[in-house]
C-alpha cells in the first residue's frame, strides 16, 4: 500500500522498445502472453518460449492476432536444447515460466523443483554464457512470505513458505541475486500478488481461484467460496505488465526484491459478491475450507508496494471493479477457448 513515499522516476516515461530483442519465457501463459502482446505493440522483436504443457496454462489462443508478429519456440525450459541460441543477442529476458499451483507442488514436489529451481538455474547459467548483457526480470510470488505476521506485508517481513512452491520460488530468487552479484548479470525480482485479467486460466484453480469463479459465474453455477473472510489484494495483469516494463527499463534499480500489490483490499466473500453484481446475476455459496487446502492457506494477505513505487514510480492504475468487468467481458466472448 502506498503510504506517501515520494515517487521515483515517473511511471509514464516510455523508453523506446522499438527493435529491442526480447525473450519471454512462459509467453503463451496468462501474464506472459499479455506482456508479449504489449511488447509487440511497442515495436520489440519478441521471442516466446513455452512448453504448452496443458496443466501449466499456456494456450496458443492467448497470442491470437500476434503470431505473425513474434517468434514462438515450443520447448520446455527444463530440457530446451536450443536455449543458448534463443538467448544470444537478447537485450531483455522476462522470466515467467514456472509451475504456479501450490497444491500441485505438494502432490509432486520433484516436478516443482525441476521447473521452479533446476530450470531457473539452467537459464541463468546459459544466460551467463550466451547473453551476459541481458536484463533479467524474474516473476516471483508473495507466497514465500507464508502466513503474515503483520499487514500490509513489506519486503522486511520474515520469509516462511507454507508449501513447496514457495520454497522453490525463493530458491530461484536467490539464484538470480547470486548470479547478479557474482557474474554481474542485471536482474530484478518482482514478488507478485494475486494477478487477474484476460487470458488467465479458468478451467480450474491451478493458477488463481478467481479464474474458476469466472467460469462458475459464466456457466450459471454458484461461486463457491472457501471460508470467505480472508482478505486479499489484486493486480490487473496490465498493471503487472507495466511493472515488468519499468523494471526492465530501469537497470539501475537496487538489487533487492520488490513487492507488487494494491491499495484496494477486499474479503473473498465480498469479491464474489462484486463479481456477481458486475455480471448482473449469480449465486454465492460459502463452504468450510477443505482440510488439504487449509494446511497451505496463508490467511489474510495484502502487500505493501512502497519500495517499488519509490524506486520506479509504479503504482496500480486499474481499479479492481474495472479489472473484473474487463475480465468478465473477455471470457463472455472467448470462454470456449479456455475450457
Amino acid at each position: 500500500m502506498n503510504s506517501g513515499i515520494p515517487p521515483g522516476p515517473p511511471a509514464d516515461r516510455t523508453p523506446t522498445w522499438q527493435g529491442r530483442a526480447v525473450l519471454v519465457t512462459g509467453g503463451l501463459g496468462f501474464i506472459g502472453s499479455n506482456l508479449a502482446r504489449r511488447l509487440c505493440d511497442l515495436g520489440a522483436e519478441v521471442t516466446v518460449l513455452d512448453s504448452l504443457m496443458p496443466q501449466y496454462g499456456g494456450l496458443r489462443f492467448n497470442l491470437e492476432g500476434y503470431t505473425d508478429r513474434l517468434r514462438i519456440n515450443l520447448s520446455d525450459l527444463r530440457d530446451c536444447s536450443s536455449l543458448e541460441v534463443l538467448l544470444e543477442g537478447k537485450e531483455v529476458i522476462f522470466n515467467l515460466a514456472g509451475q504456479t499451483s501450490h497444491l500441485d507442488s505438494m502432490h509432486d514436489p520433484e516436478t516443482d523443483l525441476a521447473i521452479n529451481v533446476t530450470a531457473q538455474l539452467r537459464l541463468l547459467e546459459t544466460c551467463r554464457r550466451a547473453a551476459p548483457q541481458a536484463r533479467l526480470i524474474y516473476a516471483s510470488t508473495r507466497q514465500l512470505y507464508g502466513r503474515p505476521l503483520q499487514l500490509p506485508v513489506d519486503e522486511s517481513h520474515p520469509i516462511d513458505p507454507v508449501d513447496v512452491n514457495g520454497i522453490n520460488k525463493l530458491s530461484a530468487e536467490m539464484y538470480h541475486f547470486l548470479y547478479a552479484k557474482v557474474y554481474d548479470l542485471s536482474a530484478c525480482v518482482l514478488r507478485l500478488t494475486n494477478t487477474i485479467g484476460p487470458r488467465m486460466r479458468i478451467r480450474d484453480a491451478r493458477q488463481t481461484f478467481v479464474g474458476i469463479w469466472v467460469r462458475q459465474l459464466l456457466e450459471g453455477r454458484p461461486i463457491e467460496v472457501w471460508g470467505g473472510e480472508q482478505l486479499r489484494d489484486f493486480n490487473d495483469v496490465e498493471d503487472v505488465v507495466d511493472a515488468m516494463l519499468l523494471a526492465a527499463e530501469q537497470s539501475d534499480l537496487p538489487l533487492v526484491p520488490y513487492n507488487l500489490g494494491s491499495s484496494e483490499v477486499i474479503s473473498l466473500a465480498d469479491l464474489a459478491r462484486l463479481m456477481i453484481a458486475l455480471h448482473g446475476s449469480g449465486d454465492l455459496v460459502i463452504t468450510p475450507y477443505p482440510e488439504e487446502r487449509k494446511k497451505i492457506d496463508i490467511g489474510d494477505y495484502y502487500s505493501c508496494f512502497d519500495r517499488f513505487h519509490a524506486a520506479s514510480g509504479w503504482q496500480p492504475q486499474r481499479s479492481l471493479a474495472a479489472s473484473l468487468q474487463r475480465t468478465l467481458a473477455y471470457y463472455g466472448e472467448h470462454i470456449a477457448h479456455y475450457l
